[in-house]
């Protein structure tokens, strides 16, 4: 397999989604989560001729990274941005780093001193998380990395999705049982070609 040369990147700029509460959106993330807004764009529609006037606006969430809205002015709030409590839906969220687990927990006492509902609180693998959502019903995350990725998270991580891919083609892929016994089969073999 070849791989080309990584894109340089420098982290994330921003994240962006549509808002129909203007309001409650910049309440939200200035007044009670403390991002100050730093930049806002008003413009005419831009592409096709029915796209509505609109405006863009960004809260610093940290170390140069933003998170960013869309008011469309006069636009109908379309069906498939109404929240919904499904896994598939949650599946799209911003999650932002914190670098201690006193952060992590710090986080949480100003949300919940803030009056904003923490859906859950949870520990998996390489991360321990707070959960809640905003005036729009998007997923939020706040995360604090227990320990940074080995070597041996790289490689789990290829052999993972190596499996993933593999039986997706052959459309053997029904469960997570099928990639861990993929996966257990690859490194079996491996071990006895040594």
């Amino acid at each position: 397999m070849t791989t080309t040369p990584g894109l340089p990147l420098a982290g994330v700029h921003h994240t962006a989604r549509p808002t129909w509460k203007l309001r409650e959106t910049v309440h939200f993330y200035r007044d009670l989560l403390g991002l100050p807004l730093v930049h806002a764009i008003s413009a005419r529609g831009w592409g096709p001729e029915d796209h509505a006037d609109f405006l863009h606006f960004f809260f610093d969430s940290g170390k140069g990274s933003t998170i960013a809205f869309f008011y469309y002015i006069g636009a109908e709030k379309p069906e498939f941005t109404n929240a919904r409590d499904d896994y598939r839906y949650r599946a799209t969220h911003t999650a932002w780093r914190v670098e201690t687990r006193e952060d992590l927990l710090a986080c949480r006492a100003k949300i919940e001193a803030a009056g904003i509902k923490l859906n859950y609180q949870i520990r998996h693998e390489v991360i321990e998380s707070i959960y809640f959502n905003d005036p729009n019903g998007y997923a939020l995350e706040i995360t604090w990395q227990v320990r940074p990725f080995s070597p041996i998270d790289i490689d789990d991580a290829r052999r993972t999705l190596e499996a993933g891919m593999a039986l997706e083609d052959s459309q053997a892929l029904t469960c997570i049982d099928d990639v861990w016994r993929s996966k257990g089969l690859q490194l079996a073999a491996e071990m006895e070609a040594l």
